[in-house]
C-alpha cells in the first residue's frame, strides 16, 4: 500500500513537472505602422534623404528597446516620396490609410501639410512634421482644435524671420529684395518678415514670387531681381542691399543660371531653413559662395545626439544627420510611446487619446524619462501642437563648403557670431 502511495505521488510530480516543462504561449506581436513622407527625389532631396536613413536607425534603436522591455510589439516603417508636391502628398496618404496606417512621421513642407489638413483630421490620421513652419493660421487652422492631429517638431517661421531680421541688422542692410517660392511656406515667410522689416526701418523693394511646380527656367524671376537691385543701387551701396530667398534646393539652378557678372551676384543673399546646409548649392559654390547664401536652421541637440552620430556615420550615411533627421526620430519614438500607453490605458487604440497624449509624452521622453535620451533637445509644444520655441544656426558657404557663422538665441533675440562672412 505504501509503495503505492509512493508511485501515485511520483506519477503525480512527473505529470506536474511535465506540465511546467510545456513552453507557454508566446505573446501576439503587434506591428505599429507608421508611414513616413519625405522627398526623395524632389527640391528637398538632402534633407528627405537623411530623414530615411535616419528613421531607419529609429527603426532599429526602436524594436531593440521594445525586445528588451519585453513589450509585445514591432514597429515597422513605410516610406513614401512625395517630392513636396501637396497632391502626390495627398495620394501617398490616402494610400498609407487605405493600408491601415494612421500615423505618420511627416510631410516636410507646409504646402503639404495644408493639403492633407481635411483628410488627416476627417479620418484622425496623427501626423508629425519635422520641418514644417509656417504659422498656423497659414495651414488654414484658425483654432488650437482643428490642428488637433498635426503636430510639428520644429520652430516656426515667426522665430526664423527673426533671426533673419537680426541677420540684416548686424550686416547694416538698408534695402532688401525677397524671392519666395509660391506655396504656403514661401508666402507665409514672406508675409511674416514684412511688418519686421517696416519696424525695422528696413526697404523691402519688392517680393517676387516664382511658380511651384517649379520652372525649368528662373531667367524671367533672375532679370525682376537684378532690375530691382539696379533701382535700389541708386540710393544705397551694394553693401546696403540683400537678396532674401524663402526657397528649397531650386536656388541652386537659380543661381546657376545668373550670368556671371549679374546684379544679382553682387549682393548679399540670405536663405532660410529651406536652403541651409543644401548639397546642391555646393554644387554650385563658385557663385553661392559669392554671395554667402546665409542660411538659418533650428538648431537643438539632446543627450542622445552623440550616439546618433556615431551610427549614422557607421552606416556611411554621412558625417551627420541634419536637424529635421534628429527631430523625425524623436518624433518616431513619441509616436510608439504614445501609442503603446495609450492602448495599455485604453484597452485599444482612440486618436483622441493619442492627440491628447502626445505632448506629454514628448516633454517625458524628452527629459529621459524613458530610459531613451532624445537627440533633438527639449520638446515643449505649444497649444497648436508646436514646438514652443527654439534657437538657430546660421550657416554659410566658404571653400565650397559649410560653415557655422552664428547662433541666434530666441530668448535675447540676438546672434552671437562664431566667424562673420566677409
Amino acid at each position: 500500500m505504501r509503495s503505492f502511495k509512493v508511485f501515485v505521488v511520483v506519477m503525480l510530480a512527473i505529470v506536474f513537472l511535465s506540465g511546467c516543462a510545456q513552453p507557454q504561449p508566446e505573446k501576439k506581436v503587434e506591428e505599429i505602422k507608421i508611414g513616413v513622407l519625405v522627398d526623395l527625389s524632389g527640391p528637398l532631396t538632402t534633407y528627405g534623404t537623411s530623414i530615411k536613413n535616419t528613421i531607419s536607425i529609429a527603426e532599429e534603436d526602436i524594436n531593440s528597446y521594445l525586445k528588451a522591455k519585453n513589450l509585445p510589439y514591432v514597429v515597422k516603417f513605410y516610406v513614401e516620396d512625395t517630392k513636396v508636391e501637396p497632391k502626390i502628398t495627398l495620394e501617398k496618404v490616402q494610400s498609407l490609410y487605405a493600408k491601415g496606417i494612421n500615423l505618420i512621421v511627416g510631410p516636410m513642407g507646409s504646402g503639404e501639410v495644408r493639403n492633407i489638413k481635411d483628410f488627416v483630421t476627417a479620418n484622425k490620421i496623427i501626423i508629425v512634421s519635422p520641418s514644417s513652419t509656417a504659422l498656423p493660421k497659414l495651414l488654414g487652422v484658425t483654432k488650437p482644435e482643428e490642428k488637433k492631429y498635426i503636430f510639428r517638431f520644429v520652430a516656426l517661421d515667426d522665430l526664423q524671420t527673426d533671426a533673419i531680421v537680426s541677420e540684416l541688422k548686424s550686416f547694416g542692410i538698408k534695402a532688401v529684395v525677397i524671392t519666395h517660392i509660391g506655396n504656403a511656406w514661401g508666402r507665409g515667410l514672406n508675409e511674416v518678415i514684412k511688418p519686421k522689416l517696416e519696424r525695422e526701418g528696413i526697404l523691402l523693394k519688392a517680393s517676387i514670387e516664382y511658380p511651384e511646380p517649379l520652372p525649368a527656367d528662373y531667367s524671367p524671376y533672375i532679370a525682376k531681381i537684378e532690375e530691382n537691385i539696379l533701382d535700389l543701387l541708386k540710393n544705397y551701396s551694394e553693401n546696403e542691399i540683400a537678396v532674401i530667398a524663402f526657397s528649397y534646393e531650386e536656388v541652386a539652378v537659380m543661381l546657376a543660371q545668373a550670368k556671371s557678372d549679374s546684379k544679382a551676384l553682387s549682393v548679399i543673399w540670405l536663405g532660410s531653413d529651406g536652403t541651409a546646409l543644401s548639397g546642391k548649392l555646393l554644387e554650385v559654390c563658385e557663385k553661392s559662395e559669392k554671395v554667402k547664401m546665409l542660411s538659418t536652421l533650428f538648431e537643438s541637440k539632446g543627450k542622445g545626439f552623440a550616439e546618433l552620430e556615431k551610427k549614422y556615420k557607421q552606416k556611411g550615411f554621412g558625417e551627420s544627420p541634419y536637424q529635421y533627421a534628429m527631430n523625425a526620430y524623436d518624433a518616431a519614438w513619441v509616436l510608439v510611446l504614445s501609442y503603446i500607453e495609450v492602448l495599455k490605458e485604453k484597452g485599444k487604440y482612440d486618436a483622441d487619446a493619442m492627440a491628447s497624449k502626445m505632448p506629454l509624452v514628448a516633454e517625458k521622453f524628452s527629459k529621459g524619462e524613458y530610459g531613451v535620451e532624445s537627440v533633438s533637445g527639449y520638446i515643449k509644444l505649444n497649444e497648436w501642437n508646436d514646438r514652443a520655441s527654439g534657437d538657430f544656426a546660421i550657416y554659410y558657404i566658404k571653400d565650397c563648403s559649410w560653415r557655422i557663422a552664428g547662433i541666434w538665441n530666441s530668448l535675447e533675440n540676438k546672434i552671437t557670431w562664431l566667424e562673420i562672412p566677409k
